[in-house]
């Protein structure tokens, strides 16, 4: 059989493949999905503004600190490591913002459901504990050693002589180190920041949809208006969780041997560095979670869409 006659055949066995996958898919499969490809997405985007967030976290006022602002930071980084540095510890993120959104949406779907009305509203304490739920899945199954690994490449960064010379290279130098405990430091941080993050973004998002549907709850949502009400969720966490995401980095720094516990991480930055320290990093974490959080819900929802189209589920 020659090579033009084989192409027909293959191509005919790859669409019945494909065929057949869509038609196996379902609604839960679409909301993993479309969970999964906002967050690759999403991270992609902003990571940037993560970055900086992060090193003036790091950034201690006790050791006398390297950078006097969001600005510095970035012009420092840029001189020392070019554009490229404010990328490092991106891959440890992308790895796990696809399957971290893709938890948090389907977690929340599944506890949500059977909670909804028959017009398919969902009530807005019921959102903040569907929330909850979603954010302490993620945390435990995937953020909490994403959120580790990123801290650990990013404050190496700071180094005179940094350690890990990439995402897998430095993966395996914290394990071989540390063992697998290396890349759950914090989780106690970890769950109260994701479980209150998500808990403050479900409610607030939720909030404002029914609002905005008032009595009709199959009322469209334009993407700008789903932006709008994703950002301003996306803000009010951050008011909200900020000194729990201040002791969740410092308990997965390079120096997190420091304290001995979530505790006690919190009471030496109360004592050596004052209150204002738990708002450190503050206006960057505001200007990338406004814009995860909207890009996140608008991804989502159009992605939803789409596959329901697809794959035929309503």
């Amino acid at each position: 059989m020659n090579f033009p006659s084989i192409v027909p055949i293959l191509s005919a066995r790859l669409y019945a493949f494909w065929q057949m996958i869509l038609t196996d898919c379902t609604k839960s499969d679409s909301l993993l999905c479309a969970g999964g490809i906002a967050g690759g997405i999403e991270i992609c985007i902003t990571f940037p503004t993560e970055y900086v967030k992060t090193q003036l976290q790091l950034d201690e006022r006790a050791s006398n600190p390297r950078y006097r602002g969001i600005g510095d930071c970035v012009r420092l980084t840029v001189q020392d490591h070019g554009l490229r540095g404010l990328y490092r510890g991106l891959s440890s993120l992308l790895y796990g913002s696809i399957p971290k959104s893709a938890v948090r949406f389907g977690t929340f779907e599944v506890l949500s459901n059977p909670m909804r009305d028959a017009n398919g509203r969902l009530d807005n304490t019921r959102s903040l504990l569907c929330g909850l739920g979603a954010g302490v899945a993620e945390a435990i199954l995937v953020v909490c050693p994403m959120e580790t690994l990123k801290v650990k490449l990013i404050h190496d960064q700071c180094s005179l002589q940094p350690r890990y010379r990439g995402f897998f290279h430095g993966v395996r130098e914290i394990i071989r180190d540390q063992g697998f405990r290396g890349t759950y430091q914090g989780l106690t941080a970890t769950v109260l920041k994701q479980g209150t993050n998500q808990a403050i973004r479900f409610y607030v998002m939720n909030s404002l949809r029914n609002w905005y549907k008032g009595d009709d709850p199959r009322k469209e949502m334009h993407p700008v208006v789903t932006a709008i009400f994703g950002a301003t969720a996306g803000a009010a966490s951050v008011f909200g969780n900020t000194p729990l995401d201040v002791v969740k980095t410092r308990m997965q720094g390079l120096e997190a041997h420091r304290y001995r516990n979530t505790a006690d991480c919190a009471f030496q930055i109360l004592k050596n560095e004052g209150p204002q320290a738990f708002y450190k990093g503050t206006v960057p974490r505001l200007g990338r979670v406004c814009l995860d959080v909207a890009i996140v819900f608008v991804i989502y929802e159009e992605v939803v869409k789409m596959l329901n189209n697809v794959w035929k589920t309503e």
